[in-house]
């Protein structure tokens, strides 16, 4: 099977298990759970490579890790708990933003290519990030006008969406960083085609809460 080929049926298999645990709160209590640990233990290598015998710094780290990752989870929890029907749609909405950014950035980088964007990350480049805010636009939006009569919110979609994608390239481009910093291509092997769970939910990672937050304001 081809990195394609395998990237696609893992892409299947995730979209899967986000159905599932939106539809079962015990699936959506496992899959959290799951995420922790896996992104836990892919973080402590990142920074076992960065800090080596820097046991105080190594320990800090896991340790703002593990603190925000368990806001990061109780967050979407409570949220999704409600069992109110825009709540989960808005999730999907926000994931919507996320994988269309994420999309939207690598066809357009490999195509058009161009100037780097940073040399955080060489594989980002301007044309990149201007793919990214168009496909999570045209997506994103297309998403919320089919299921316009579930969402509640006043907030201008457009800046939802902007402001979601953008923060979606931050996360991407923190755990670049980080990997960059630790001499590693990819977070973990978990995922076939994707590479380990922070390669795939970088962004997501603060995209969601900062989703949740927003329209808690």
């Amino acid at each position: 099977m081809n990195y394609i080929s395998k990237r696609i049926l893992t892409s299947i298999v995730l979209i899967i298990i986000i159905y599932l645990s939106l539809k079962n709160l015990f699936i959506l209590f496992f899959s959290l759970f799951l995420i922790n640990l896996i992104s836990i233990d892919e973080f402590k290598v990142i920074f076992k490579n960065i800090f080596k015998n820097n046991t105080f710094n190594l320990f800090l780290s896991i340790l703002l890790i593990v603190t925000y990752l368990t806001f990061f989870s109780f967050l979407i929890w409570f949220y999704l708990i409600q069992g109110v029907q825009a709540n989960i749609f808005f999730i999907i909405l926000l994931l919507f933003i996320c994988a269309s950014t994420d999309i939207g950035g690598y066809i357009c980088g490999k195509l058009i290519g161009g100037k780097k964007l940073t040399k955080i990350s060489p594989n980002k480049t301007y044309s990149g990030m201007i793919g990214s805010f168009i496909f999570s636009i045209t997506f994103g939006y297309l998403f919320y006008h089919i299921n316009k009569n579930i969402f509640t919110f006043d907030i201008n979609i457009f800046y939802i969406i902007l402001i979601i994608s953008f923060i979606s390239q931050i996360g991407d481009l923190m755990i670049s960083f980080l990997k960059r910093k630790a001499n590693i291509k990819d977070t973990g092997s978990i995922l076939p085609g994707h590479g380990g769970i922070l390669d795939r939910i970088d962004g997501i990672l603060i995209a969601i809460p900062a989703g949740i937050m927003l329209l808690s304001i």
